[in-house]
C-alpha cells in the first residue's frame, strides 16, 4: 500500500490537517505512528483504513483492511456475539464460520461469558474487546489500530500483543497508535512521527538493543512455538521426545509479551526458568534452522490457518444491507414512521371507497415515508461503528448499504399498505359508473407505490448526511423536499399518483411504466452521488 502527497482537510476551505504525506507500507510490518495530540494521527489512520478518500494525493494498493476505533459505541442493538457474527459476514465469512470465530474471539479475550449480553450493558473494557475482536476475526491484510488498547485489562492487552503478532506472522501489516511509548516497544519495524502536517521518519529502538532475557520452557510432544513471537527470540534444544523444551533469548523490553505468548498459547508451554543475560555475552548465538520461523510448523504441528479473502462486493453490500436492516428494527426507530402512515391511511381511505383513488392517496403517503426511513438508516449508526463498517467494504459501499436498507424499508410497507386499499376499496370509478379491472389496478397501485418509494428515497439521501450535516437543516429540509415532490410538475412521484386519480375518473387503468423508469434512473443516480460525497467527506 502506498500513499502519494496525501492530504487532508476537511470542508473546501478548511485549515489542511494532513498534507504531502508519502508512505509506504509493505507486507509483514509493524508501524507506529507518532505525534502530539492533534496532530492528525487518527485522521492518517482513517485514510489508511480507507474510511476517509484524501482530499490532494493517492492511495494506491490497499489490501483487505479491518480499523479497530478509540472508542467503540455500546449503543448499538445487539448482543455482542451478535455483532460480531454480523461483521463477519460482511467481511465475506460464511455464517456458521463468522460463529466459530466470534466466540473464539471472545474466549481469547476473556469475554465468553459475554456472548449473549446485549452491547449496551458491557462494561467500557469489555466493549473495545469486542471492537477489536470484530477486526481480528476478518484475518485482515492491513490491520489499523487507533488507541485499541485504550480500556483493556493487562491479559486482554497481552493477547492483543500476542495477535498482531500473528497477524505480521501470517503476512499482515498493522499500523497502530498508542499513547503509552512503551507498547511493542522495540518490536516496530518502523515508526513515524507526524509534525507540520506531514510525516517524519522516528527513531526505532532496535530489537537487539538492552539487557537480554532467557526463558526455558517445556510444552507437549511435537508441540509447534506459536507463530510471530514477540520479538523475535532466538531458539535452541528445540526436541521432541518425551516433551518439546525450547530456550529463548530475548531483549527485556520483549519478555513479557513473550511470556504471555507461551502461556495462552494452545497448546500452552510451561515456563521453567527465567534469568537475565548480561547485555549480550550470555546471548546464545542465533540458529538459523531453529529459530521462530523454523518451530512454526514442525512435524505434527499445524500451520497456520490462511486467511480468507474479502467475498464479492455484491455479497459484501447484501451482508451491510442485512445488518443495517437489524439496527433499524432493534433499534424500534421504525416505530414512528410506521405509526405516522398507519394514521395517514386511517383517515384518508375508508372501506367501500373508488379503488383508483385509494390507490393514488395510498402512494403518495409512501413518500414521506420512504424519505424518513432511508434518513432514519443513514443517521442511525453511531460514528465509530459506521467507521467500523465503512473500512470493511467502503464508505460508498456502506452508504449504498444504508440507502437499500431504509428504501427496503419503505417497500415493504408500502406494499402492506396496498394490499390493504386492495382487501378494503370498491373496484369502481369515482361516480361509481365503471367497473375498474382489479389485476390491472393492483399492478398500477404498486407500481406507484414503488415510484413513490423511489421519490422518497431520493429525498431522505439529498437531505441526510453525507449532503447535510445538522439535524436540524436535515429534518426540515426532508419535510420540504417531500412536499415539493408531490406537487411539482415533472416529479414522477405527483406523475404516478395523477395516474391514478385522474384515470380514477373514467375507470381506466394506467399503469406508471414511464414514472417508474424516472424515478429509478433518479435514485440511481443520487444513490451513485451521495455514495461517492461518502467517500469523499467521511
Amino acid at each position: 500500500m502506498i500513499l502519494r502527497g496525501a492530504g487532508r482537510r476537511y470542508g473546501l476551505r478548511g485549515p489542511w490537517v494532513l498534507r504531502g504525506l508519502d508512505l509506504e507500507l509493505p507486507a509483514r510490518t509493524l508501524v507506529r505512528i507518532e505525534g502530539a495530540n492533534g496532530s492528525g494521527k487518527s485522521t492518517l489512520l482513517r485514510l489508511l483504513a480507507g474510511i476517509d478518500a484524501p482530499t490532494e494525493g493517492s492511495v494506491t494498493g490497499r489490501p483487505r483492511t479491518a480499523y479497530v476505533p478509540e472508542r467503540f459505541p455500546p449503543a448499538l442493538p445487539f448482543t455482542a456475539a451478535g455483532y460480531l457474527v454480523h461483521m463477519g459476514r460482511v467481511h465475506g465469512l460464511p455464517g456458521d464460520e463468522a460463529a466459530a470465530r466470534a466466540q473464539e474471539w471472545l474466549t481469547r479475550f476473556g469475554a465468553e461469558e459475554h456472548a449473549r449480553t446485549p452491547l449496551a450493558e458491557l462494561s467500557k473494557g469489555t466493549s473495545q474487546k469486542v471492537a477489536v475482536a470484530q477486526a481480528l476475526l476478518a484475518e485482515p491484510d492491513l490491520l489499523v489500530l487507533d488507541e485499541a488498547w485504550t480500556g483493556l485489562d493487562t491479559a486482554a492487552s497481552g493477547e492483543l500483543d500476542l495477535a498482531v503478532a500473528e497477524r505480521i506472522a501470517d503476512g499482515a501489516t498493522v499500523v497502530f497508535v498508542d499513547h503509552d511509548p512503551r507498547r511493542l516497544a522495540g518490536e516496530a519495524d518502523v515508526s513515524h512521527r507526524l509534525a507540520g502536517r506531514t510525516l517524519h521518519t522516528a527513531a526505532t529502538p532496535a530489537a537487539d538493543h538492552g539487557p537480554r532475557v532467557r526463558i526455558e520452557a517445556t510444552g507437549p510432544p511435537s508441540a509447534a512455538l506459536p507463530p510471530g513471537l514477540p520479538g523475535a527470540p532466538t531458539v535452541e534444544r528445540y526436541t521432541a521426545n518425551p516433551a518439546a523444551v525450547v530456550r529463548l533469548t530475548t531483549t527485556a523490553a520483549h519478555s513479557d509479551a513473550l511470556l504471555n505468548a507461551l502461556v495462552t498459547a494452545r497448546p500452552p508451554w510451561h515456563v521453567t526458568g527465567l534469568s537475565q543475560l548480561p547485555g549480550d555475552d550470555g546471548a546464545p548465538p542465533p540458529d538459523p534452522g531453529t529459530g521462530p520461523a523454523a518451530a512454526t510448523i514442525p512435524a505434527g504441528g499445524t500451520a497456520p490457518r490462511q486467511a480468507r479473502r474479502s467475498g464479492p462486493p455484491l455479497r459484501a453490500t447484501a451482508a451491510l444491507t442485512r445488518y443495517r436492516i437489524a439496527l433499524l428494527g432493534r433499534s424500534q426507530r421504525w416505530l414512528a414512521p410506521l405509526l405516522l402512515y398507519a394514521a395517514i391511511l386511517g383517515v384518508g381511505i375508508r372501506a367501500g371507497q373508488p379503488l383508483l383513488d385509494s390507490l393514488g392517496y395510498a402512494a403518495a403517503s409512501v413518500l414521506p415515508l420512504s424519505a424518513w426511513v432511508v434518513r432514519l438508516c443513514v443517521t442511525q449508526e453511531p460514528p465509530a461503528a459506521r467507521n467500523v463498517a465503512a473500512c470493511a467494504v467502503g464508505p460508498a459501499r456502506a452508504h449504498c448499504a444504508s440507502l437499500l436498507a431504509g428504501l427496503g424499508g419503505a417497500l415493504a410497507l408500502g406494499c402492506a399498505g396496498t394490499g390493504i386499499v386492495l382487501l378494503i376499496s370498491e373496484p369502481v370509478s369515482t361516480d361509481r359508473t365503471a367497473a375498474v379491472p382489479l389485476f390491472p389496478a393492483a399492478l398500477a397501485g404498486l407500481l406507484a407505490a414503488v415510484c413513490c418509494a423511489l421519490t422518497g428515497a431520493v429525498v431522505g439521501a439529498l437531505c441526510a448526511r453525507p449532503v447535510l450535516h445538522r439535524h436540524g437543516w436535515s429534518l426540515a429540509a426532508t419535510l420540504l423536499g417531500a412536499l415539493l415532490v408531490l406537487v411539482t410538475d415533472g416529479s414522477p412521484a405527483k406523475a404516478a399518483v395523477t395516474g391514478l386519480v385522474s384515470g380514477s375518473l373514467t375507470g381506466t387503468v394506467r399503469i406508471p411504466f414511464l414514472p417508474l423508469a424516472g424515478a429509478v434512473v433518479v435514485a440511481v443516480a443520487v444513490a451513485a452521488l451521495t455514495s461517492r460525497l461518502a467517500a469523499l467527506r467521511g
